[in-house]
């Protein structure tokens, strides 16, 4: 077996791998990558750009047929399935090729392979190549999670990598659970015409926004012709050769429904398995590696960060721990723990749904005293004018100090606005400071302004 020095070598090449390599090349260091599969790793290749470009598809079909409102006229509207599944492919492989290059650039080595830790500062990569380094960084994602009877089998029982690439457009989806990527998919096939049914085990879907946004949603959802079912349990799925009847326990009843395909969106799982950990220290809890603050495992000069670390699963929140890992083992000064809190949250459904901080319920849960503001997209010109007039802007406010504890959004293009609340989050802002920013005029901004200012009874627009 071959070796090779390096000053810290990173297992996995994804959003926060890369990000990771890309920072300690920086700050000096002699930085290895070992990825299996694609640079860029699951959000890059599978996950988040490929399905922001589907999306992007379906939302200009669903558009052009709303062209006589605008005053414009489309007539014989279709798409090419295929066509649409091609680009979505192209975004994703331009973006890989872009990683590759950034790597390059910052003079990090590339190992194709499988990486397994071996012990103290040791890895080697596909058993051939033995990798040696004092700090060792796992960022090795994570992967659907299956559920016994929810298997998926590429064909008729989707995960997410299936519903991505089909071969044909079906006419009926089940979409198992109401998550990020389930509710994305279920826009997707729905504004394509498919008749999409959700089911969730929770009492609402995207049950971890505020109620009042899962309300919306929902209402938003049904009005669109997608069948909801809450306090679901898919508890049967039976195949035939070209389509699956699901049982569905709902208030104790098992209702049968027949869909072309079924879609699982169950969670995730941590890829904790097949690297070494049993040659460590590390400690894994429930399919997820354990870390503190600086995302030290228990194995000195191992850490772990993104998605195979724990929740949120962003893949911005796997970046941005990169760069604090990486900037703690090299001693910048500034150097800080993540803020869960203020990581924004987004999902590109149909309405867009956008959040960070806490939700109303769960700042009461904690003991805050709450001042609450909301604002109407009907209420802003901008959203009138772009034909846009469904959605809502939440702000919740602790009521003794004015700190911003929580903003939620539903609407066009909250996956833009909440870095606004975001930034306000990081900055410590109070409800003055953001009473006495400026928001231009006319934008879809301006309901953030007016949320805040609703809060202390002081709107001006409603």
């Amino acid at each position: 077996m071959t070796e090779q020095n390096f000053d810290i070598i990173i297992i996995g090449g994804g959003p926060g791998g890369y990000v990771a390599a890309i920072r300690a090349a920086q700050l000096g260091m002699k930085t290895a990558v070992v990825e299996r599969e694609h640079l860029g790793g699951i959000c890059l290749n599978w996950g988040c750009i490929p399905t922001k470009a589907l999306l992007r598809s379906a939302e200009i079909y669903h558009l052009m047929h709303r062209a006589a409102e605008f005053g414009l006229k489309a007539d014989n509207i279709s798409f090419d399935f295929s066509k649409i599944i091609e680009r979505s492919r192209k975004v994703s492989a331009q973006l890989s090729a872009g990683v590759k290059h950034l790597l390059k650039k910052n003079k990090v080595t590339v190992f194709d392979g499988t990486a397994k830790l071996l012990g103290k500062g040791k890895v080697s990569v596909d058993g051939k190549t033995e990798l040696k380094a004092p700090h060792i960084i796992i960022a090795t994602g994570a992967r659907a999670r299956v559920l016994p009877g929810l298997e998926p089998d590429g064909n008729l029982i989707w995960s997410y990598k299936e519903a991505m690439v089909p071969k044909d457009m079906p006419k009926s989806v089940l979409v198992v659970g109401s998550g990020a990527i389930g509710v994305e998919f279920a826009s997707f096939y729905n504004s394509l015409g498919a008749q999409v049914t959700i089911a969730e085990v929770m009492d609402r879907i995207v049950p971890v926004e505020d109620a009042e946004i899962s309300a919306f949603v929902r209402k938003q959802f049904e009005k669109q012709g997608m069948k909801i079912l809450t306090s679901a349990k898919v508890v049967k799925l039976e195949k035939s050769k070209t389509n699956v009847t699901a049982h569905i326990e709902v208030g104790g009843k098992v209702e049968k429904i027949v869909v072309d395909r079924v879609i699982s969106a169950v969670g995730i799982a941590g890829n904790v398995e097949n690297i070494g950990l049993e040659n460590t220290k590390v400690k894994v809890d429930r399919g997820h590696i354990v870390i503190n603050e600086w995302m030290q495992t228990a194995e000195p000069g191992v850490y772990a960060i993104g998605d195979v670390a724990g929740p949120p699963w962003l893949a911005h929140k796997a970046s941005h721990e990169g760069v604090i890992c990486v900037e703690k083992i090299k001693g910048v000064a500034d150097a800080h723990p993540l803020k869960t809190e203020n990581i924004p949250g987004c999902t590109y459904c149909t309405p867009q749904i956008a959040s960070v901080g806490l939700t109303e319920a769960k700042a009461k849960e904690k003991g805050y005293q709450v001042k609450v503001g909301k604002f109407p997209f009907i209420g802003n010109g901008k959203a009138i004018a772009l034909g846009e007039p469904e959605g809502m802007v939440k702000t919740v406010f602790d009521a003794k100090t004015g700190e911003l504890l929580g903003a939620h959004m539903v609407g066009a293009e909250v996956t833009e606005l909440i870095q606004g609340y975001g930034v306000a989050k990081s900055l410590e802002t109070t409800e003055l400071d953001l009473m006495h920013a400026v928001f231009p005029h006319p934008t879809l901004s301006e309901m953030m302004h007016e949320s805040v200012l609703d809060a202390y009874g002081r709107a001006i627009h409603f």
